[in-house]
């Protein structure tokens, strides 16, 4: 192999750690490609992924049919619309557990190996190979998406998700994973040992999915304060009808979250990066009080997460006096600044942009040689 990388890349003096060359980018690809390709597990797995997805895909649709009957409300919009969230996140769930293994072991499983040392002594820069992995591993995980995909358009077509939900939705499902594989490239370049890394990227994807939300949650107290809130509200109900009369406002003392403050803590996690930039229903009528009823189960995690960005409301509406009651010019305005209120997604994926950014840049720097103190038990050739 040595020879053959020697004749294909013409070594010459001064490549340059960050020199990035089309030619030497190819053939990492190549080569990280083909190794899985003739790999039997690799087939097996693909197999195994789209068996499960269209396993659960097929019971889920099955149960809400059964359950509620299509068309229907599932208590989040239509049940078809639930169904194509669930599908969605089902997949963005096993791709964030797959990814890992096909870019946590790729630098420090070579070194091991002693495949790493005869790339470095070729003509390809440290930005090659690692990038050349990189794109290996996402091109890996994007076949598993694509295995998936007949179900998330069968899902899809079922539900009333907005035109382009789909494209937006698959779209930022494989940067999700791009980034997954960039981070497990970081931490195999970072590690000695194949188990420190892939535990390492399994901890960094919970910090983000997980731990994202408990922080969330942990954080409530703090943000927690007193402060007096207007409430239209009314003592009496018509006995016949049981909504509200003689509705009035009166200023209260109650206890209310101040999540504009900690709202950050949910743009970094994928699922809400994957549900703020999908497309949804933004038609919220004067009449509706229920301004999530109208949206699909991506579009209420949408606006669910905005809405704790904009923080407690100053004005709370319990009086119930129709069906159709019209809304307090209150909540109408808080609706429209609701629904003007910039994506969070651009904000999640930038912080992620970071940390794979980062992880690349820790990968080139440990793959150049001469990489100066190695760790204990490396193996270098």
């Amino acid at each position: 192999m040595t020879d053959t990388l020697a004749t294909r890349t013409e070594p010459k003096a001064g490549r340059g750690t960050w020199r990035l060359s089309w030619r030497g980018l190819r053939l990492i690809t190549e080569l990280e490609l083909k190794q899985r390709v003739r790999s039997t597990k690799w087939k097996w797995a693909l197999a195994t992924f789209g068996a499960i997805v269209g396993v659960v895909t097929l019971l889920l649709s099955g149960a809400m049919s059964t359950l509620f009957g299509v068309g229907s409300d599932g208590g989040s919009g239509d049940t078809n619309d639930v169904l194509f969230g669930v599908v969605v996140f089902f997949v963005l769930g096993l791709g964030l557990l797959v990814s890992p293994t096909l870019s946590a072991t790729s630098i420090n499983g070579d070194s091991k190996e002693g495949t790493l040392a005869p790339l470095q002594a070729t003509a390809l820069s440290s930005i090659d190979i690692v990038i050349g992995k990189l794109i290996g591993a996402w091109v890996a995980s994007l076949a598993f998406l694509v295995v998936a995909l007949p179900f998330i358009i069968f899902s899809y077509f079922l539900s009333n998700a907005p035109a382009f939900a789909m494209l937006t939705t698959v779209i930022v499902l494989a940067i999700e994973l791009l980034v997954v594989c960039a981070i497990g490239l970081g931490w195999s370049a970072i590690t000695a040992r194949t188990p420190a890394s892939a535990v390492l990227t399994y901890v960094t994807v919970a910090c983000l999915t997980v731990i994202s939300l408990i922080l969330f949650g942990l954080t409530y107290p703090l943000i927690t304060q007193q402060t007096t809130v207007r409430v239209y509200s009314s003592e009496t109900y018509d006995p016949n009808t049981g909504y509200a009369t003689n509705c009035e406002f009166s200023e209260q003392t109650m206890s209310v979250a101040r999540t504009d403050h900690t709202w950050w803590l949910l743009a970094m996690n994928p699922f809400v990066i994957v549900a703020d930039a999908a497309p949804s229903n933004d038609d919220a009528a004067t009449t509706q009080r229920d301004y999530y009823g109208n949206q699909t189960m991506l579009g209420s995690i949408k606006y669910g997460v905005r809405t704790l960005r904009l923080g407690p409301a100053k004005v709370e509406n319990w009086c119930y006096q129709s069906d159709d009651q019209a809304l307090l010019p209150e909540e109408i305005a808080r609706q429209e600044q609701l629904s003007n209120l910039s994506p969070i997604w651009p904000y999640g994926l930038a912080f992620h942009a970071l940390l794979a950014g980062g992880a690349l840049w820790l990968a080139v720097r440990r793959v150049d040689v001469p990489h100066g103190k190695l760790a204990t038990g490396t193996r270098v050739a």
